[in-house]
C-alpha cells in the first residue's frame, strides 16, 4: 500500500513538473532583419530585430549612414507588401544617432503581422519626410 501511494505521489509530481514547463516550451525567440535602402545611393542601413513570443517584446538595433540629414523620425510601418506604403505600427523613439536601439511590447495583431513579413522599417529626414530609407522586416 505504501509503495503504491509513493508511485502515485511521484507520478503526480511528474505531471505537475510537466505542466509547469509547458508554457516555457512554447516560448520562442525569433530573429528578424531588414536591409534599409532608398533613392539616395549613399544612404543605407540594416536592422537586427528580435521578437520574444512569451513576453511579446520586440527589440531592435538599427544602423544607418549616408542620410541627407539627421533622422526626424523612424517607425515600423505595416502591414504592407514590399514597396507599398502603410501607416505607423510601432514608433521607434530617439532615432537621431546610429545605432538606434529600443524595444516595445506588441499586441497579438502586431506580432502576427511582424512575424508574417508585412512590416517595414522607415527612417525619415527633413529632406525626405515620407522616408529616406526603408527595409522590409523578414526572418
Amino acid at each position: 500500500m505504501h509503495r503504491t501511494l509513493s508511485h502515485i505521489c511521484l507520478a503526480g509530481l511528474g505531471l505537475v513538473a510537466l505542466l509547469a514547463a509547458a508554457p516555457i516550451a512554447g516560448a520562442e525567440t525569433v530573429q528578424l532583419k531588414a536591409d534599409l535602402k532608398g533613392s539616395n545611393a549613399a544612404a543605407k542601413g540594416d536592422a537586427a530585430v528580435t521578437y520574444d513570443t512569451a513576453s511579446k517584446q520586440v527589440t531592435w538595433r538599427i544602423n544607418y549612414s549616408g542620410l541627407s540629414g539627421p533622422p526626424t523620425a523612424a517607425h515600423f510601418h505595416g502591414p504592407a507588401a514590399p514597396g507599398a506604403n502603410a501607416g505607423v505600427a510601432v514608433p521607434i523613439p530617439n532615432p537621431a544617432t546610429s545605432p538606434v536601439q529600443g524595444s516595445a511590447t506588441l499586441t497579438d495583431a502586431q506580432a502576427t503581422d511582424l512575424l508574417a513579413g508585412p512590416y517595414y522599417i522607415n527612417i525619415h529626414t527633413a529632406a525626405n519626410p515620407g522616408g529616406e530609407i526603408r527595409g522590409q522586416v523578414a526572418k
